[in-house]
């Protein structure tokens, strides 16, 4: 066999198993792996908007709070078992405001009490320890700190003025590892004096909305309201941890303003309709290019549908929550990859009305349309990452289905489309 039929086996081989991957039915009651990621639209479930009250946070600070208080309530969320929760913060119109997407959730009122509640931030004693090590690193989940007790001290985040990512060094040079710098107001500069003083040599416990967030050994005393957490952070390691004391220190009240519900019986219908709306358009695209293109309209609908479950096996695999925006930009790119062979079989007839044979003529359409299927999936991929860093969940939903769509699309129509002619015309009697 020729190296084009050995591709071609391993494209159906891979198309197949792609499809088996998508369609769930087939072997959901065998494994649970990679369900299908439904938004709330589909799903069903709430959207809930609050506003964040950023008045008493100075700007410079504005963001690292912001960042924390998603943090926080994202990892809220999670306790409620939520599939693929998501939560964001939109900035406009001269304020702030946190988005919270929580799809098939059941007790929404339980969800936006906890997730309306201010974070606590508290430094607490460590009493017991059997590894000083791994104290002193605040690696351990607070569930696999076999041996260590935590007692409450009266120091919360309400004496503390605000954590900063600084870079400095001993007394041997500078550094350019990071650490986070802390500052109290004068209260709590007298309590964590008292802290440090009753605790040095001994790790310092801070928690956030009762989970660990780090866990400093204390080197000496300290005064003056001033301290700095060292360690081997790497600059994200550090920001986020910035932004956790951030959040819990310079709390900015969230107030819900909108809340949508939607039922899962809306939800399943929603579905149902955008599957049978892309099934309804993909198989009037293949008769057409069949009807209009024959032998070769054939081979395009079977690469269509090549395309069609490579797509989906991706989006599963990754994987990435479906909504109707994201179907829509799906079904977009499917138009997409028809055109693709539009453009490579009309160039085809032209350069067989020039007197080419016909794989000849095939080889020289795929080179000539080349440029213009490039250039125009360029532009839309560009047009697709504009619209996912620049703009809201719904649209970037849409914006990223049709981005990996658009990359699948070139694969399809310049390798499957190809490798199918290449195989079956390349016998002049065929």
């Amino acid at each position: 066999m020729s190296r084009g039929t050995y591709i071609l086996i391993f494209i159906l081989v891979l198309s197949i198993a792609a499809g088996i991957f998508s369609y769930q039915p087939l072997w959901q009651k065998f494994s649970s792996f990679r369900p299908w990621s439904l938004g709330l639209d589909l799903e069903g479930g709430s959207y809930l908007i609050y506003d964040v009250d950023t008045r008493n946070i100075g700007v410079a600070e504005t963001d690292s709070v912001l960042n924390g208080l998603r943090d926080v309530i994202e990892r809220r969320v999670n306790l409620f078992g939520v599939s693929e929760p998501r939560v964001f913060i939109q900035k406009g119109g001269g304020g702030s405001r946190l988005v919270v997407e929580l799809a098939g959730i059941k007790d929404v009122s339980q969800a936006i009490q906890q997730i309306g509640e201010t974070p606590l931030l508290d430094f607490r004693e460590v009493t017991k320890s059997t590894s000083t090590a791994e104290v002193a690193s605040g690696t351990l989940a607070v569930s696999e700190q076999s041996g260590i007790e935590f007692i409450l001290t009266p120091l919360t985040g309400r004496y503390v003025k605000g954590a900063q990512v600084v870079f400095g060094g001993g007394g041997s040079g500078v550094s350019l590892s990071p650490s986070v710098a802390l500052e109290f107001d004068n209260k709590g500069a007298e309590l964590f004096g008292e802290l440090t003083a009753k605790n040095i040599g001994r790790p310092i416990a801070v928690f956030l909305d009762n989970q660990l967030i780090t866990m400093p050994t204390v080197q000496a005393e300290i005064q003056g309201g001033k301290a700095e957490i060292t360690g081997n952070f790497t600059v994200e390691e550090a920001r986020k941890l910035v932004e956790r004391f951030n959040a819990g220190a310079l709390p900015a009240p969230i107030t819900l303003v909108n809340q949508e519900t939607i039922s899962p019986e809306l939800g399943a219908d929603s579905l149902k309709k955008a599957i049978l709306a892309g099934t309804i358009g993909t198989l009037f695209i293949m008769f057409f290019m069949t009807l209009y293109y024959r032998g070769l309209g054939l081979f395009a609908s079977l690469a269509l549908l090549i395309y069609v479950v490579l797509t989906l096996g991706l989006f599963k695999l990754i994987p990435i929550t479906m909504t109707l925006a994201g179907i829509a930009g799906f079904i977009l790119s499917i138009g997409m990859a028809v055109d693709a062979n539009v453009l490579i079989f009309e160039r085809t007839k032209e350069e067989m009305k020039r007197g080419l044979k016909k794989e000849d003529a095939l080889e020289e359409g795929f080179k000539r349309a080349w440029t213009s299927i490039r250039d125009s999936n360029i532009t839309t991929i560009l047009t697709s990452c504009i619209l996912y860093y620049f703009t809201s969940s719904f649209v970037k939903g849409f914006a990223l289905t049709l981005l990996l769509g658009v990359l699948v699309s070139m694969f399809s129509a310049i390798t499957v489309t190809r490798t199918l002619l290449r195989t079956f015309i390349s016998n002049p009697k065929s």
